[in-house]
C-alpha cells in the first residue's frame, strides 16, 4: 500500500509517518517509481507505536516494541528490551501517582485549616 492509504488505516497523517520513517521506526521501502510502499506488518507496527503513546509512552520508548516486532515475534511486547520499558514506565507512573497522593493530602489539610470540609477519601470513603 502507499503512504496515503497506510496512514488512512492507522488513522495518522503522512507528514507522521514520513517522521517516524526518519527516526528509524518505520521502513523506507521504494517501489520502482519512487513512491513509498508499505504492508500490514508496517500497518501493525504503526498500532504498536500509537497504542503506546495513547498510554503516554514518547515516541524513543516505543522503539524495543517496533524492534521486537520486526524480529518477527508476533507482539511487540514480548521481548526483554520491551519488558524492560514497561518496567520502567510502572516505575515512573509509581512515582507519580504517589506525588498527586501528596498534593491532594496538602489540599485536603488546607480545605480543613480553612473552614471546610475535608475531602473524602475516595478509595476508603475515609476523610483525610
Amino acid at each position: 500500500m502507499r503512504i496515503g492509504e497506510l496512514a488512512a488505516r492507522a488513522g495518522t497523517t503522512t507528514r507522521t509517518l514520513r517522521y517516524y520513517e526518519s527516526r528509524g521506526l518505520l521502513p523506507a521501502r521504494r517501489s520502482g517509481n519512487g513512491y513509498r510502499t508499505y504492508d500490514e506488518d508496517d500497518l501493525k507496527l504503526l498500532r504498536q507505536i500509537r497504542t503506546l503513546q495513547d498510554f503516554g509512552f514518547d515516541l524513543e520508548e516505543t522503539r524495543p516494541f517496533v524492534e521486537c516486532l520486526r524480529a518477527g515475534h508476533p507482539e511487540g511486547d514480548t521481548c526483554p528490551a520491551s519488558l524492560a520499558v514497561y518496567r520502567r514506565k510502572l516505575d515512573e507512573l509509581d512515582v507519580l501517582i504517589g506525588e498527586l497522593e501528596a498534593v491532594r493530602a496538602e489540599i485536603g489539610v488546607r480545605l480543613a485549616t480553612a473552614g471546610g470540609e475535608p475531602p473524602l477519601c475516595e478509595l476508603g470513603g475515609q476523610k483525610l
